[in-house]
């Protein structure tokens, strides 16, 4: 069975004191744990409003966080699901929010580039425009790892089911979602929304998450954490509530196998219209 790790970060507008946490956090899973692979949350390299995204954008190859995923995945010999870094552009003041994969030997295998962009104000008044400064992606993603068919998805993702049915048509065994909720709309949507796209895929979904406050030009924020590993049926068999860490458990086909036995939704599915996003 692939041994899994979450990562669950508080990163903030300070580059290299994330890159630093970065390194902590998957040395301290790999020397707890041993995992196979490992997920990062959203915006792992740096947490300080969307506004800032081109400014602290890399290359597509090669910048800092490239650079130290790739590190960590060959020293530790690791697969590393990159959680997601901003990624320059070739249009002015825009930047990507992407997700990059790496194989044990520190190989590329994956890129996703986030698909639904955060443009939502907030009950309590708090607006979120990445739109404004971030381009969206349009390639549906999976890639195989180690005989398991990985999915990819982004944390506002998580609201349309469609990306999630295409993955689950494309074969994807587990789906991982890097994240940063906004305290507000977690505390009453993150977990639901989570378990539903496990059980309605009947895939393992691995949800890493920021936790905590930082500081943008429009205030401070705060994200929700909780992140978790969930079960083909539903369950949460692991959780990261607050603080900074992480949480391990092993991917069971087994239990994959009897879950779509029991109820075998892809069997019975009629409509297969969710490659259309």
């Amino acid at each position: 069975m692939l041994k899994t790790s979450v990562i669950q970060m508080n990163s903030r507008n300070d580059k290299a004191a994330n890159l630093r946490q970065i390194r902590d956090l998957v040395t301290a899973a790999v020397e707890a744990d041993q995992p196979d692979w490992i997920l990062l949350p959203e915006h792992c390299e740096w947490l300080g409003g969307a506004s800032g995204a081109a400014a602290v954008a890399e290359p597509s190859r090669g910048g800092d966080t490239y650079r130290l995923l790739q590190d960590l995945a060959r020293t530790h010999k690791v697969w590393i699901h990159g959680g997601s870094f901003y990624e320059q552009s070739a249009i002015p003041g825009k930047a990507y929010n992407t997700t990059v994969v790496f194989d044990r030997a520190g190989n590329e295998v994956a890129r996703y580039r986030k698909i639904h962009l955060f443009d939502v104000t907030t009950a309590d008044g708090a607006q979120y425009h990445e739109s404004a400064t971030v381009l969206r992606g349009d390639d549906i993603v999976t890639y195989t790892c180690e005989g398991l068919r990985v999915g990819c998805a982004i944390c506002y993702d998580l609201r349309f089911p469609e990306l999630f049915q295409a993955l689950m048509k494309r074969g994807a065994d587990l789906i991982a979602l890097p994240a940063a909720f906004t305290q507000l709309t977690g505390q009453d949507h993150w977990e639901p929304l989570i378990r539903a796209r496990a059980i309605e895929t009947e895939t393992w979904f691995l949800a890493a998450a920021q936790w905590g406050g930082y500081d943008t030009p429009a205030g401070p924020r705060q994200s929700f954490g909780q992140s978790m590993i969930v079960d083909p049926w539903g369950r949460v068999v692991a959780r990261a509530a607050e603080g900074t860490g992480f949480v391990s458990a092993p991917i069971d086909m087994a239990l994959s196998d009897r879950v779509r036995q029991q109820i075998p939704v892809g069997q019975n599915k009629i409509l297969h219209t969710a490659d259309t996003l």
